[in-house]
């Protein structure tokens, strides 16, 4: 995993990279709402839809649950973003 930012404990201790395991956001089935892009938790692995969709499950879902580490879901796309430290890693 290369840095792109400072140094952030969140995400050096992602030893493995969850792969998201719907291709669909588990929060807007339920509610039969549209997404733009998905985004997969590294903690509980569920996958939900990233801030330019209308519900911003996944990152609802960070400051609720207290997991700061959300990673794309999306093809060709392979980062991390913390949403405590507001940094971003490659892997």
């Amino acid at each position: 995993m290369s840095k792109i930012a400072r140094k952030c404990g969140h995400l050096e201790a992602i030893t493995e990279v969850k792969i998201a395991k719907a291709h669909e956001c588990e929060e807007c089935i339920k509610t039969g709402d549209n997404w733009v892009h998905l985004r997969t938790c590294q903690i509980c692995g569920i996958t939900l839809c990233c801030d330019s969709s209308p519900n911003q499950h996944a990152s609802k879902h960070a400051a609720s649950t207290n997991h700061p580490v959300i990673s794309s879901a999306e093809r060709n796309e392979r980062w991390l973003w913390c949403y405590i430290d507001e940094e971003i890693a490659t892997y």
